[in-house]
Order: C-alpha cells, then sequence, then structure tokens
C-alpha cells in the first residue's frame, strides 16, 4: 500500500468503468474479461474477432502504460512458478463463480445483481485471506 496514490486508483477507476460502459453501450456486451477470453479461445468463429481486439487492447494498454510509466509498472517480486499456480486457481475460481472480477465486481454490482454482489464479496473475502496468509507464511519469498 506504500505505492497507493487516491488520483491514479480514481483514473484507473474510471477508465475500467468507461471501457465497460463503451462495450456494453456499444456492442451489448459484458466486459467479463475471463468469459471474453474463454470465448475467444473456444468460441464461436463470428464471435472471435472483437473479443481478439478487446483482448489485444487491453494487452497493448499495458505495454503503453510500462513504456510511458516506467516507475509504476514494474515485475512481480513472486517467482514466475507461483504466478503460474494463481493463475491456475484464478481461472478455477472463474469457472466455479460463473464469472471473474471485471464480470461481476464491475459490471454486475453496477447493475445490481444480487448474483454479483455475493460473488464480489467472496472476491474480497478470499483476496484478504490469500494476502494474509501469504504474508504470514512468507511463501515465494
Amino acid at each position: 500500500m506504500h505505492d497507493f496514490t487516491p488520483w491514479s486508483a480514481l483514473i484507473g477507476g474510471a477508465m475500467i468503468g468507461l471501457a465497460a460502459s463503451l462495450l456494453l453501450v456499444g456492442a451489448g456486451r459484458v466486459a467479463g474479461v475471463s468469459g471474453i477470453f474463454a470465448a475467444a479461445l473456444f468460441g464461436e468463429r463470428d464471435e472471435r474477432p472483437w473479443r481478439l481486439a478487446f483482448l489485444g487492447g487491453l494487452c497493448a494498454v499495458g505495454l503503453a502504460c510500462a513504456w510511458l510509466f516506467p516507475g509504476v509498472v514494474s515485475a512481480s517480486p513472486r517467482p514466475v512458478y507461483l504466478l503460474a499456480v494463481a493463475g491456475l486457481f484464478v481461472g478455477f475460481g472463474t469457472q466455479m463463480g460463473e464469472g471473474c472480477t471485471s464480470g461481476h465486481g464491475v459490471c454486475g454490482v453496477s447493475r445490481l445483481s444480487g448474483r454479483s454482489l455475493v460473488a464480489t464479496a467472496l472476491f474480497v473475502a478470499s483476496g484478504v485471506v490469500t494476502a494474509t496468509l501469504v504474508r504470514l507464511l512468507g511463501v515465494g519469498q
């Protein structure tokens, strides 16, 4: 939390909200990144172009931010194998929860979806428990 700045959080949150709103209004789609990713790989062919463009945009903006603001975006201090395991857990969790933090947390909560409110509360609680355990156990250090 020593790098937290309210302005960067506010700007980032506004950009995420704007992107989700544009996708919903422009294409009638919810910006659930795990669903967009899964359907880009295994979904219908005619749905793939916009999904791949959306995912490419996420990667391009991340790379642009890393290039423009090198002090803000940095590599993880955790080992790659631990990040891979964490990624598998996230993928498993999105399947169990029938959505991810972007679909439930950004889009579902803003629509007051009961399912999304519960899922988001569980995401946050799981994150708190996991971060606490990682710190206490010194995993990946």
